[in-house]
């Protein structure tokens, strides 16, 4: 993550008296405009997902760049970006008249934090060339690098959202409609608790007499922007297991990719001794699902969008397919389930979350949600 690399202070290096010649006031206009810039943006992070190789934003905010502040340090700023880096790295307004931005491509380097400094080094003794102490110490610098460093526990960490201002592009205007999911996730959890709680009772109930251990599992999931989350589950499997098999078993889906194991669900082992009797039959009408409710009404899932992923399954994820946590909340239900379920390989799982994130109306949520019962009668599993 950048979050190590985007806690870098406010410049503070001494500015020399002797100031370099200026550049010509020409190159300003290779300075991208906000809509193109946040354009650029995307685009280079679909070529960082093909090709593996890193980029790093670098942002400057400064009240000198907006409206009635200093056009002159403003003019300096500009043409110290344009002289100071490469050609193909792409300078451009992140947020107009108050964010200037500089993408640089194909950087190399493993350490993130250790290329921020680097970097860090080379602005601020071009940025000192030209600027008095008292201007530079009033811009803020920040870096972030795609992709995004794990965590401290090696998991894939919150995501930048600063990387995704494309993601946020249109949110006004379907402020309405989020508000109008949010409201339709509580009344359906809520009617849903209510109505089906003398079921849920007797599941509580089947899941304490025939196996020792609590009723609801608890497993840490990945939300919205890689925010972790406690995910609730009726138990299905005895208590004390290891999960090694799991783990290895995900991970070489992943790797491998291109197929479902046995032809079989992309989760769930074959004959997976660890499931209890009863569990068996929660997971094949998906009625262990029914807790999730919970979290909906919590807020940390909907009733609709891509299948919550487990921490350990992140860590195994290629760049791209970090997106699909990044435009929707989790759900109990999605496209994957009543489209593909174990029919579909593991990308084209990913695939079918990013079309349904890429395309999502609340019409298209009240589709999904009538078509989720005959998809669970089906018993894909």
């Amino acid at each position: 993550m950048s979050e190590a690399m985007s806690s870098i202070p406010r410049l503070g290096m001494r500015s020399r008296k002797n100031g370099s010649s200026p550049a010509p006031a020409s190159a300003a206009g290779n300075v991208l405009p906000e809509d193109l810039f946040v354009k650029t943006l995307g685009l280079e992070r679909k070529r960082t997902e093909r090709s593996g190789r890193r980029f790093v934003l670098m942002l400057l905010e400064s009240a000198m760049f907006e409206a009635g502040g200093d056009g002159a340090a403003l003019g300096k700023v500009l043409r110290t970006l344009v002289h100071s880096t490469r050609e193909t790295d792409v300078k451009g307004w992140y947020k107009s008249s108050r964010v200037l931005g500089v993408i640089f491509t194909e950087v190399e380097g493993a350490d993130g934090k250790g290329i921020a400094e680097a970097l860090l080094a080379r602005v601020t003794n071009a940025l000192s060339g030209v600027l008095r102490e008292e201007e530079i110490n009033q811009i803020k610098l920040s870096f972030h690098a795609y992709p995004e460093e794990p965590d401290g526990n090696g998991h894939g960490g919150h995501a930048d959202r600063v990387l995704y201002p494309d993601l946020d592009a249109g949110e006004e205007e379907k402020g309405i409609a989020r508000a109008a999911k949010r409201a339709m996730d509580v009344a359906g959890s809520l009617f849903g608790l209510v109505v089906l709680s003398p079921l849920l009772i007797a599941i509580a109930i089947g899941v304490k007499l025939t196996s020792k251990g609590p009723v609801l599992f608890r497993q840490q999931r990945v939300g919205l922007y890689g925010r972790e989350f406690t995910f609730l589950k009726f138990r299905s499997m005895y208590v004390a297991n290891d999960d090694t098999v799991h783990k290895q078993y995900v991970k070489a889906l992943i790797a491998g990719s291109r197929g479902t194991a046995n032809g079989n669900g992309v989760y769930k082992l074959t004959d997976d001794q660890r499931i209890t009797p009863l569990g068996k039959w929660l997971r094949r009408t998906s009625l262990d699902e029914l807790p999730q409710l919970l979290n909906v009404l919590r807020g940390e899932m909907s009733l609709v969008g891509p299948r919550p992923a487990i921490p350990y399954e992140v860590e195994s994820y290629d760049t791209w397919h970090r997106r699909r946590v990044l435009a929707v909340k989790p759900g109990i239900t999605g496209l994957w389930q009543v489209e593909g379920r174990s029919r579909v390989t593991f990308d084209e799982m990913i695939r079918l979350d990013l079309r349904y994130a890429a395309g999502w109306s609340l019409w298209l949520d009240v589709k999904i949600l009538l078509r989720t019962p005959r998809a669970v009668v089906l018993g894909a599993y």
